[in-house]
């Protein structure tokens, strides 16, 4: 299993958005894909349609009490995809394990016995904590979504500081596959200069598609659903189709067949 962190410290970014329409994406392709909540928000249970009483074991449970991940899995309404819910007792999760023996490793270890997935997504909370980086242990890459607006390098910096510390450290074997552009807008000069900066700065590390603003991803959580199902056609669905070719692209070798 191909496990893909998501994850930027800053939030209001397009995580969840990004975790959630890359999952189907990646399902609807034939890939058997698990998403992992990791945000004790919920909200990516939330956008797949995952309510509370689908909630009595939770990403809280795989983490702290050691629950095996078959026992956490919830199937969603998209054929393919199954996810890991969270709930709020995740937000206690970085007291309780600070004291626990390997508490940066408990995600890797309940991913050890995958299950079948081909591919796992985990929704990263919007910080550097003891979450993001059970996460980034269990990874073997990082994904970075990253709004188009004047302090995203600053924030971009500290995060891949934080890569760093983490190869050196527990997981010598993470990169970056990818840092994607979101809430693109093309009318405002500024998204234009924050682009090209972010390019000039890390090259062929961020994808060529961009997340456009775009009503259609805002409104289908609410709904329950990934925005490629809500309106398949909206400009959002087909930049998130088109960043799934892109990422499978940048697949190892033998990842890339489902």
């Amino acid at each position: 299993m191909l496990t893909i962190a998501i994850a930027n410290q800053k939030g209001g970014v397009g995580k969840t958005t990004t975790a959630i329409n890359m999952a189907t994406a990646m399902a609807a392709t034939g890939w058997r894909t698990l998403l992992i909540d990791l945000d004790p928000q919920g909200n990516a249970s939330t956008g797949l349609g995952v309510g509370a009483d689908a909630r009595d074991i939770s990403s809280y449970d795989l983490l702290v009490d050691e629950v095996p991940l078959v026992d956490s899995i919830v199937p969603t309404s998209i054929p393919g995809l199954d996810i890991v819910p969270a709930t709020v007792d995740l937000s206690g999760a970085e007291v309780e394990l600070v004291s626990v023996e390997e508490r940066t490793a408990r995600l890797r270890t309940a991913l050890s016995n995958h299950g079948g997935h081909e591919v796992c997504f985990i929704d990263c909370p919007p910080s550097l904590g003891l979450l993001t980086l059970n996460a980034l242990c269990a990874a073997d890459t990082l994904m970075v979504p990253l709004q188009c607006e004047f302090f995203a390098l600053e924030g971009l910096s500290q995060l891949l500081k934080t890569v760093e510390q983490v190869q050196q450290r527990f997981n010598p074997t993470l990169d970056i596959i990818g840092v994607v552009l979101t809430m693109y807008d093309r009318r405002n000069r500024l998204t234009d200069q924050v682009s090209e900066d972010v390019r000039d700065c890390l090259g062929g590390l961020v994808f060529e598609t961009v997340i456009p603003r775009n009503v259609r991803l805002s409104e289908a959580p609410s709904h329950g659903l990934p925005a490629l199902v809500y309106d398949h056609s909206c400009a959002g669905s087909r930049a998130y189709i088109a960043l799934a070719r892109e990422l499978i692209g940048r697949f190892p070798p033998e990842r890339k067949a489902a």
